[in-house]
């Protein structure tokens, strides 16, 4: 049996952090909701992150500074101003979104938008909860440890829990929450997920040159009856919709035109149809014929 010893001061940062991430695993995930002194909205998603004792009930999660510059992280700035934050737990059925939601848009761009979640208001704190959330827990932060000055290094926001929603439809009959029910997700290293009930997954990583999110899908996919959160999250990140050229030429392809040809008719129905056969494409992982998929017209010629 042999064994490779790793010296975090002899790696760069980066390499320490892909190591951990795969060792220390898996991770549940904060799905953290806060605002800034002039009421803008941030929702962002950290796995750095536990519970740390009932009384009083304290969580910690930690917004490390960015690796690449030394960055700091939208939720610690506001954290730092606001001193509250809603911890949204998260489900299978929003992993995509949550995804979506990590991506590093600018100050002042509202990811419950960008990704299509719904913002509730919270009852005791400013920050709005994540209604497609299956557990929302407002705090009051209590206390911010910083651990570094350079990139990489995290801070602990301790938070005490003030008040928690349980969503009832993850309840069991004696009142207490059914672990295959609220059906969690937790972070592994690269790509990989873990889903509680279930096992390993992966989900592919946001665009490095942001997506242009849910909320820049066409009304006629993001209102679908048909697709999922999920589905939707898939969709959105994406750094431009397809050209009406691309989705000429994809109609033009005889297996899209069969199915064109099969399912024109009544609009409601054909509408249902084109999206139910998007599914098929993206649980079979080709997002982008999805894409061109749900953009082609059933009433074309």
């Amino acid at each position: 049996m042999s064994f490779r010893t790793l010296i975090p001061g002899e790696l760069k940062t980066q390499d320490v952090h892909k190591m951990m991430l795969g060792a220390i695993a898996p991770r549940p995930i904060a799905f953290v909701s806060t605002t800034d002194k002039s009421g803008q909205v941030n929702l962002s998603p950290y796995s750095f992150f536990n519970a740390f004792g009932a009384n009083p009930p304290l969580l910690v999660f930690s917004p490390a500074l960015r690796g690449r510059d030394g960055a700091t992280k939208h939720t610690l700035e506001n954290v730092q101003e606001v001193d509250e934050a809603v911890i949204n737990i998260v489900s299978y059925a929003m992993v995509q979104q949550m995804s979506l939601a990590s991506s590093e848009y600018p100050k002042g761009v509202n990811e419950f938008v960008k990704a299509g979640f719904t913002m509730l208001e919270s009852s005791l704190v400013r920050p709005p909860r994540v209604l497609e959330s299956p557990a929302q827990i407002e705090c009051k932060v209590k206390d911010i440890i910083r651990t570094g000055e350079r990139g990489g290094a995290g801070n602990l926001v301790v938070c005490e829990i003030l008040a928690m929603h349980i969503n009832e439809d993850v309840l069991d009959q004696h009142g207490q929450i059914d672990p295959y029910k609220i059906d969690q997700v937790a972070r592994l290293g690269g790509d990989w997920y873990t889903r509680a009930s279930k096992g390993l997954f992966t989900v592919p990583k946001p665009l490095t040159t942001l997506g242009i999110g849910v909320d820049s899908l066409p009304d006629s996919i993001r209102l679908s009856h048909v697709l999922t959160g999920n589905d939707l999250g898939l969709l959105g990140n994406t750094e431009n919709l397809p050209s009406a050229e691309e989705i000429q030429v994809y109609t033009e392809r005889e297996e899209v035109k069969s199915l064109l040809d099969a399912i024109r008719g009544d609009v409601e129905n054909s509408t249902t149809a084109l999206h139910l056969a998007a599914r098929e494409l993206l649980q079979k992982g080709l997002v982008s014929e999805a894409r061109l998929l749900l953009l082609c017209s059933v009433d074309q010629g």
